[in-house]
């Protein structure tokens, strides 16, 4: 597999640590012995998970204020692909690549497949953009898409979908995930049954064209860019209506989309209870849908997500299979450090959750043991397993530290120049 970092300044920096590796991993070995927990199991676990990079999320973010672009950044799907690509080089837990469209927009698919192909990379969900007008658009978004009251800005905004399922097809996706802004600002300036209605009716139609062996993810949000209602706002109304079109249709769960200490981990069970569990957008937040690095506010709320999870493996729920992404807005930070970070964090909390006794933890909780129960997972969480995760990636042939490799290898100094040498050039980047 081509490699965006030169091997060397990674196994260097391997080299220089292994030692410390060594016995820090010995040292956690035994300590999970004394537990009774083999290290071996949790190791092949934890090395089958993989979380995908949202295509937009290498691109410096913004607010409704200001954004401020960092050196070297992609300006195309290909440049976005290479930052990727570096990402996964590193961590060895990212091979796959969420797009957004027309964000990602290129003129020839199959050359995009063969391009990200030749990175070591494939692609996870296709997402659709209905939530802005783009150029040339013929209607306008501003007062809702998949459930506007004109009937032809709703079938404009399905054939986008559509589209999206067949850009997906070549790639190699299986699944379109669905969020829309539609909403109101104005107490009565939407009928809510009838919008919630357009929008069956709507997703009806995009549902129909899935392939048999795709699904539909339903993105619900609370509010923004709609404050005062929206159509899609909590997982109810994402559960009623992925039950009414069927099978493939199913919830997606954003970190982000949550009121304040709202208790996401039970609508993850209630979901897996209902087999309409689809996948996560992680990030984390502190007042709303911050999109902030994942596990860098509340990592014992991811933690125990992952516990649930971590449940419906041990306990072998029929059809559970879960995709996981990262979906965050790098405003400060150079967005391959944090999404290194964030899927490092992701993991962790993943392997965590493999730690729990669930004989004990059964136990407690059916005899009311409130104590013992909360101590068997605070227990797992606060078990460090960093030696095992940077185990895990040196055995893929990733980096120790990913981040420390990262500006170590000045990357982003290389790839802006050569993208600025490109930019006053005639060539792409292909």
């Amino acid at each position: 597999m081509p490699k965006i970092i030169d091997q060397a300044v990674i196994q260097s920096h391997n080299d220089k640590v292994m030692r410390h590796l060594r016995g820090d991993y010995d040292h956690l070995e035994e300590q999970l012995a004394r537990r009774g927990v083999d290290l071996e199991r949790i190791r092949e676990a934890a090395s089958q998970f993989r979380v995908a990079i949202p295509s937009w999320g290498v691109g410096t973010g913004g607010t409704r204020f200001a954004r401020f672009p960092g050196a070297g950044e992609p300006r195309n799907v290909f440049e976005k692909l290479q930052d990727c690509a570096v990402i996964n080089q590193l961590s060895a837990v990212t091979p796959k690549v969420s797009l957004h469209i027309p964000w990602d927009k290129c003129g020839d698919w199959s050359e995009l497949k063969a391009f990200a192909a030749g990175l070591g990379l494939g692609f996870d969900a296709i997402n659709s953009n209905t939530f802005s007008d783009q150029p040339g658009q013929s209607h306008s978004y501003k007062f809702g898409s998949l459930t506007h009251t004109d009937p032809a800005t709703r079938q404009q905004a399905v054939e986008h979908n559509l589209e999206c399922i067949e850009i997906g097809r070549t790639l190699g996706s299986q699944a379109l995930t669905v969020w829309i802004g539609d909403g109101s600002n104005f107490p009565g300036q939407q009928h809510f049954r009838r919008a919630f209605d357009r929008y069956l009716e709507s997703a009806r139609l995009i549902y129909a064209a899935l392939p048999d062996d795709w699904y539909m993810f339903l993105e619900h949000k609370l509010c923004e860019p709609a404050f005062y209602s929206t159509v899609i706002q909590d997982w109810g109304s994402s559960y009623l209506a992925a039950t009414t079109l069927g099978p493939k249709a199913r919830c997606l769960v954003d970190l982000g989309h949550h009121a304040p200490n709202v208790n996401i981990e039970m609508i993850v069970a209630r979901l897996i209870a209902a087999g309409k569990l689809g996948g996560f957008h992680f990030n984390d937040s502190k007042y709303g849908d911050d999109d902030l690095d994942s596990g860098s506010i509340a990592p014992y709320r991811l933690f125990l997500v992952f516990n649930e999870l971590a449940a419906a493996i041990h306990e072998q729920v029929p059809q559970f299979n879960p995709a996981y992404m990262l979906d965050q807005s790098h405003n400060v930070t150079d967005p391959i450090e944090s999404l290194m970070t964030s899927a490092m964090s992701v993991h962790q909390a993943f392997t965590q959750a493999l730690l729990i006794d669930r004989a004990q933890l059964d136990e407690a909780q059916e005899a009311n043991d409130a104590l013992r129960a909360t101590q068997l997972l605070k227990q797992a969480f606060n078990t460090d397993v960093s030696p095992l995760l940077a185990r895990i990636r040196l055995d893929a042939g990733g980096a120790i530290d990913p981040v420390t490799v990262y500006r170590t290898s000045r990357y982003r100094e290389q790839a802006g120049n050569e993208r600025l040498q490109q930019h006053h050039g005639s060539s792409g980047i292909v």
